[in-house]
């Protein structure tokens, strides 16, 4: 049934985060082909929703908004769990939002969510741990 649903409403594994006292429902993109996906197709994301990427290696990734509908923020977050920078993303663009050096990850949340709770480059997130190989 699951292979009948089109490619951008399949389940994803889910991890919870977090960020202070901050909860975070992340689900995972860890292979090529869900990190191309992203939340391209989404028109909302649930309270404390988002999605992490996991990268296969620490790099200076990029990420971009086509087809994607919801405005977001991005956080790149390095090996240990640390933000490294924070970029507010416009939908349905093709503009390039990167990390500022080497990022593990990148966790997607609804624009401003990060600002609205005070957190910033820095920021150790919790939970990280759970992604590693």
């Amino acid at each position: 049934m699951l292979a009948a649903l089109p490619a951008y409403a399949q389940t994803l594994p889910v991890v919870q985060l977090s960020a202070g006292m901050h909860l975070i429902r992340a689900e995972v993109a860890a292979d090529m082909a869900t990190r191309s996906r992203g939340l391209m197709f989404r028109k909302s994301l649930a309270p404390n929703a988002g999605m992490v990427f996991v990268f296969d290696d620490a790099s200076l990734h990029c990420m971009w908004m086509k087809n994607t509908y919801i405005p977001l923020s991005v956080a790149f977050v390095d090996e240990s769990g640390v933000i490294i920078n924070i970029e507010d993303m416009a939908p349905q663009t093709e503009d390039t939002h990167c990390a500022r050096r080497p990022a593990r990850y990148a966790l997607e949340m609804d624009r401003g969510w990060f600002a609205s709770r005070g957190i910033k480059p820095g920021t150790k997130l919790g939970g990280m741990e759970k992604l590693r190989p």
